[in-house]
C-alpha cells in the first residue's frame, strides 16, 4: 500500500488547509477533464448511428456515404437533412448526437446574420463566420491549456537542469552559461516567429518548439541562485567528503531547498505560455486559420464591438483559467515552504 512520508504529508496538509487553492484544483481539473471530451461534447457527427440493425461510431470511424445508402465514397455528412433521412426512414434507425452539436469548425447555416446574439441553439451566440461559440470555446480552452502545460513542463526541466549546473559547479562554468543566457534571452520571440510564419504555416508542435527555445531560460537564475547560496552548506561538503555523486548531490539535497523559489516562479511561466499563444494567436501569428483557440476568439470581440458576447466569453474565459492557475500555484508553494506548518 502506498503511504506518504511525513513531510510529504505535511505538504498535502499544508495544500487542503487553503481551501481557495483547494477548491481551484478541483474546478481547474474538472473544467480541464471536460476540454479533454471536447469531441465528445461538442462535435457535427453523432456519437452512435444505429441503421439496418448494425451499429456505428462516427466520431471514431470513417464512414463514406454509401454505407448508408448514399451515392457518394466520401465522408457522410451527418449534419445533411438527406443523410437523416435516409437513416431514419429507410434504415429505420436513429442517430445519438452530442450535447452540443457542433464542431468549432461547423459552419451554422440557420444563424443568420452572424454574429448572432447566444440562443437556445447556439448557448454562447456565433461569431462572424457563424461558427458556433461554445463549441469553439471548449476545444479553444483544450489546446491553450495542453499548450501551456506541455511548455511549461518542458522549459522547467530544461531550466531547472541548466540552473542546478551554473550554481553547483560555479567558476567558469557559470560564466560562459551567464554570457550565453543574456544573448539568448533578448532574442525576440514576435521576431522569430514571423520570420518563420512567412515561410511556413506555424502548427501547434512548431509553435510548441519556437517558445520552448525561446523560454527555457525563465527559471534558471532561480534555481541558479539557490545553488550557488546552498553549495558550501556543511552537509554538502559532508557528502562530498562521504564521496556522495555530484547528480545525487544536486538533484537529491540541493534541489528540494530550490522547489519553493522554482514553484514561486511556475504560475508565471504557465500564465506567460499561455499568454503567448493566445497573443501569436490574436495577431494572426499563432496557430493555423480556423484552429480553435482562445486568443482567436478575443479578436473575434474586438472586430465585432457590435457583438459584445465574444469580447465577454473570451475575458471571462481568461479571467477564470489564468485566476484558478495563480490560486493553485499560490496553494502549492506554501506547501512546500518549511516555515508553514500545518494545523
Amino acid at each position: 500500500m502506498f503511504t506518504l512520508d511525513p513531510i510529504q504529508r505535511r505538504r498535502l496538509e499544508n495544500f487542503k488547509s487553503n481551501k481557495r487553492a483547494f477548491w481551484s484544483l478541483w474546478i481547474f481539473l474538472g473544467l480541464f477533464v471536460l476540454s479533454l471530451c471536447a469531441d465528445l461534447i461538442a462535435n457535427d457527427k453523432p456519437l452512435l448511428i444505429r441503421y439496418k440493425g448494425d451499429f456505428y461510431t462516427p466520431i471514431f470511424s470513417f464512414y463514406p456515404e454509401t454505407t448508408f445508402g448514399g451515392d457518394f465514397e466520401t465522408e457522410a455528412d451527418y449534419t445533411d437533412p438527406f443523410i437523416h433521412e435516409l437513416i431514419r426512414e429507410e434504415g429505420d434507425g436513429w442517430m445519438v448526437w452530442p450535447l452540443i452539436p457542433y464542431s468549432y469548425d461547423t459552419i451554422v447555416y440557420e444563424a443568420q446574420p452572424s454574429p448572432s446574439p447566444p440562443g437556445a441553439r447556439n448557448w454562447l451566440g456565433t461569431d462572424d463566420q457563424a461558427r458556433d461559440v461554445t463549441a469553439r470555446l471548449i476545444h479553444g480552452f483544450r489546446t491553450s491549456v495542453s499548450f501551456g502545460l506541455i511548455l511549461t513542463l518542458l522549459s522547467s526541466i530544461i531550466g531547472i537542469f541548466a540552473g542546478a549546473v551554473q550554481g553547483y559547479f560555479g567558476g567558469w562554468t557559470d560564466l560562459i552559461f551567464q554570457r550565453i543566457i543574456e544573448v539568448w534571452s533578448a532574442t525576440p520571440l514576435l521576431y522569430v516567429v514571423l520570420i518563420i510564419a512567412s515561410i511556413i504555416t506555424p502548427s501547434f508542435w512548431m509553435l510548441l518548439g519556437i517558445l520552448l527555445a525561446l523560454s527555457w531560460t525563465a527559471l534558471v537564475g532561480v534555481v541558479r541562485a539557490e545553488f550557488l547560496r546552498a553549495r558550501n552548506f556543511e552537509y554538502v561538503q559532508a557528502a562530498r567528503a562521504l564521496g556522495v555523486s555530484n547528480a545525487k548531490i544536486m538533484f537529491r539535497h540541493l534541489l528540494p531547498n530550490a522547489m519553493v523559489a522554482t514553484v514561486t516562479m511556475l504560475p508565471f511561466v504557465l500564465t506567460g505560455a499561455i499568454s503567448s499563444l493566445a497573443m501569436l494567436d490574436f495577431l494572426g501569428f499563432g496557430l493555423p486559420p480556423g484552429s480553435a483557440s482562445l486568443g482567436e476568439l478575443t479578436l473575434q470581440g474586438q472586430n465585432n464591438l457590435q457583438a459584445p458576447w465574444l469580447g465577454i466569453t473570451g475575458f471571462l474565459a481568461f479571467a477564470i483559467m489564468l485566476s484558478l492557475l495563480v490560486f493553485i500555484f499560490e496553494g502549492v508553494r506554501d506547501a512546500f515552504d518549511p516555515r508553514k506548518t500545518f494545523r
